[in-house]
């Protein structure tokens, strides 16, 4: 048999060995279920199913705890800890941690997982055969997945990050009773804030592809959001002391998303919406509450 870290297998228990354990084989090889990863009471002859593992001094041992990851296989894990030169730390549910370094994760920190994520990941071995995590892809992904149905669109859903991209960010929404989950894209257009891996966040289905895959957005459809901007843009002037403000349709893009966390589209759309309502009025690039215009 070859025993092979993170893999699940079958030995018989051979002798215990005080105050170590009980040693397991093979019959070609010993391996040490130490006492505190023991489940139930076990004896010399008897089979026990193990999960193979490498201790604190790289030797192969066994736990009769159940992994949330074995080896090739895809699982939603939990960062628990983070190291600033090695990686991140995920729970495995074993007591003891799996290693995503730092070379799979992206090179701009603010698009890395912080501690409490959940992140899509798959166990392999690294160059000296440790225990080590990936982060899966859509190769791993892709057969897990499920189709989502039309009655998806215009729906709220909740979505995990798994590849952030400059064009869109990739994303699993949960699929609920449909199984493992949708693939999805946030396109940039569509995305309010950059997103990191990881991240939990709430999406909106606008496009169910034939695919099954879905196209979503972080934004309110357009009128509803037309009216929240609005209503941000008039209570703004409705707290100024002369009920203006030196912003309107000309105030360059990069002003606008940073005084009211907007784009100059949506900053357009709310404006209109106030002007046709008869609530504001613009002059000389000012704009101004109705009954507090310059006559």
């Amino acid at each position: 048999m070859n025993l092979q870290a993170g893999t699940v297998v079958k030995l018989q228990v051979a002798r215990e060995v005080s105050p170590y354990g009980f040693f397991l084989t093979d019959g070609s090889r010993d391996i040490l279920l130490h006492y505190t990863e023991k489940e139930g009471n076990i004896e010399p002859g008897q089979m026990v199913e193990v999960f193979l593992y490498y201790d604190t001094e790289d030797r192969l041992a066994a736990t009769m705890k159940k992994p949330l990851l074995r080896l090739g296989e895809v699982a939603l894990l939990e960062v628990a800890d983070a190291h600033p030169r090695f990686g991140l730390f995920l729970d495995m549910g074993i007591g003891r941690q799996l290693l995503l370094p730092y070379r799979e994760l992206p090179e701009l920190k603010e698009l890395r997982p912080q501690v409490g994520d959940r992140v899509f990941v798959t166990m392999a071995h690294d160059r000296q055969g440790r225990l080590m995590a990936k982060l899966a892809g859509e190769k791993e992904l892709s057969p897990l997945a499920v189709r989502a149905p039309e009655s998806w669109k215009n729906e709220w859903m909740t979505a995990r990050v798994y590849k952030p991209l400059q064009m869109g960010t990739f994303v699993i929404v949960e699929g609920g009773v449909l199984g493992f989950g949708v693939i999805g894209l946030i396109h940039s257009k569509e995305r309010t804030r950059l997103l990191r891996v990881g991240e939990s966040v709430e999406v909106r289905v606008i496009h169910v592809r034939e695919d099954g895959r879905v196209n979503l957005s972080m934004r309110l459809p357009k009128e509803q959001s037309r009216t929240e901007d609005a209503d941000v843009i008039l209570a703004y002037l409705q707290e100024r002391p002369n009920g203006a403000m030196p912003y309107s349709d000309q105030t360059p893009a990069d002003i606008i998303s940073s005084k009211f966390s907007m784009s100059k589209a949506a900053f357009k759309r709310a404006l209109g919406k106030l002007m046709k309502d008869g609530l504001i009025v613009q002059q000389e690039n000012w704009t101004y509450l109705k009954d507090k215009a310059p006559k």
